[in-house]
């Protein structure tokens, strides 16, 4: 088996004890060195307050790596040249021996691999802009669909077409789960002008409903929507107008796949003048407390 578990996260595993998965491609593709390198950090440290074990993934001479020590952190949050994988192309980074970092549903593959359940990141991937033609549409959406963990975000990434992601979730059997909230939210932006398909208003209570889950329907994840804390956020409205001019720019410049979501959320943070990467790191972190809650409870 190409994995390698750390000792702190196994024994927290044998012992029964919470554990959340951490991504690494906000390491490595959604940041710049050395913002990047404080908020995995940072993560780590709110999943630990939160009373459970963090684990952050990556892929590093052919092993996937569950749970990284902190000089690795470091060396990966100035690695150059580090895949961005997800399910396609996670054997080839293996096989191959490359350096990668983990995307949600690479994230969701290794965390299972491992019999972790739950999983903090800052967006999910979904059904992009114009799909209907380009036919770019995440794996991530389609990694819940099929892989057991719980995706703990502030909802998809505002770039994306948010009603059509919603609607591939639904399609596929994915529960959308808003926390605290009944309108789905846009990352950035605590509202989105959609309503979250259900809602859920304690750590507990979110715990409960996946144990019933997954006991009736084994199989699939969830997605549960924690909204940016409102003092974050950069609302709707505001930020539509900088994704509208990110979007047009990387179409302009005939950037596609994999390249789009790092090109536009890099140009999205020059044009807030680093505001967006501040909400970014915000959110991450909001995301890290409350999976590590509802990790205590399952």
């Amino acid at each position: 088996m190409h994995l390698k578990i750390d000792p702190e996260v196994r024994r927290a595993l044998q012992g029964k004890r919470p554990v959340v998965a951490l991504e690494s491609t906000i390491i490595t593709h959604g940041m710049p060195y050395p913002e990047n390198l404080a908020t995995a950090r940072s993560l780590e440290s709110q999943v630990r307050n939160g009373g459970a074990v963090p684990a952050t993934i990556a892929v590093i001479g052919g092993v996937i790596c569950v749970g990284l020590s902190d000089p690795e952190l470091e060396w990966l949050a100035s690695a150059k040249n580090v895949l961005k994988l997800s399910r396609n192309d996670l054997a080839y980074a293996l096989a191959a021996k490359k350096i990668g970092s983990t995307t949600v549903a690479a994230t969701m593959i290794a965390a299972h691999l491992a019999g972790i359940k739950v999983f903090a990141t800052g967006g999910i991937g979904g059904v992009h802009r114009g799909a209907e033609t380009s036919f770019d549409i995440s794996a991530d959406l389609e990694e819940l669909a099929r892989t057991q963990v719980a995706v703990v975000c502030a909802g998809a990434k505002a770039i994306l077409d948010l009603p059509k992601t919603l609607e591939y979730l639904e399609t596929r059997g994915v529960p959308v789960i808003g926390y605290e909230t009944d309108e789905f939210p846009a990352f950035w932006s605590r509202t989105s002008g959609l309503k979250s398909p259900l809602r859920l208003d304690t750590p507990a209570e979110i715990a409960h409903f996946l144990e019933v889950k997954w006991e009736i329907t084994p199989g699939g994840g969830a997605v549960i929507c924690n909204p940016v804390p409102q003092a974050d956020e950069i609302p709707f409205q505001e930020m539509r107008s900088y994704i509208d001019t990110a979007v047009s720019e990387a179409d302009r410049y005939g950037i596609k796949g994999k390249a789009v979501t790092p090109y536009i959320l890099a140009r999205i943070v020059e044009i807030t003048g680093g505001r967006s990467l501040r909400t970014n790191m915000a959110l991450a972190q909001n995301n890290a407390r409350l999976a590590a809650e509802i990790a205590s409870h399952l």
